[in-house]
């Protein structure tokens, strides 16, 4: 393989996972540009050692995994959570969940992300605005310029297009809800 093409693979590879990866460690360190400095490092990382890094699974296993664990230390590193205990048992949870018993979870990861692509770009912000930031509707409406009605209706269709998109998972969808509602 040339250079031109490793570089328009690993392009193409980070435009596809960077966004999921970043909401993902988001979920954890409750710091988006931190989880954007921690998914970076994974790429620059990868791509640095891309000759010597032997990867034995797939490959967006390899980035869940290298972000969940660059998570984990950031959390170590800055101490931001009080009761380290059971943050600890919600991640060896879910890692368990995530990685070893079930990938649907990285499915649905990722059939969000393209629901919410095929979103108007104003319904898509207000929503992961809404979601993502915890901003009530008031805040987005102010942040947005629009009314709050507007903004109701961004998040309904972006929640209509999510369960239409998700049904199937919508057992699995919904106990992630909960779960990122008591992280």
């Amino acid at each position: 393989m040339t250079e031109k093409q490793d570089n328009n693979n690993f392009e193409m590879l980070f435009k596809l996972h960077f966004k999921p990866l970043c909401f993902f460690s988001n979920k954890y360190i409750n710091d988006l540009d931190s989880a954007k400095n921690i998914v970076h490092d994974v790429f620059t990382n990868l791509w640095e050692n891309k000759n010597k890094i032997e990867i034995n699974e797939n490959l967006k296993s390899y980035l869940y995994t290298s972000v969940y664990n660059r998570s984990l230390n950031y959390i170590r590193d800055n101490k931001k959570f009080v009761d380290s205990d059971l943050i600890s048992e919600n991640f060896v949870e879910e890692k368990e969940f995530i990685f070893e018993e079930n990938t649907n979870l990285l499915e649905i990861q990722e059939r969000i992300f393209a629901t919410l692509d095929k979103l108007s770009p104003k319904a898509r912000e207000a929503f992961e605005l809404s979601r993502y930031e915890n901003l009530k509707y008031k805040e987005i409406a102010e942040k947005l310029d629009i009314s709050i009605k507007t903004v109701e209706s961004h998040i309904s269709k972006a929640l209509s297009e999510l369960r239409k998109n998700l049904k199937e998972f919508m057992t699995i969808f919904i106990a992630i809800i909960n779960l990122l509602r008591n992280f």
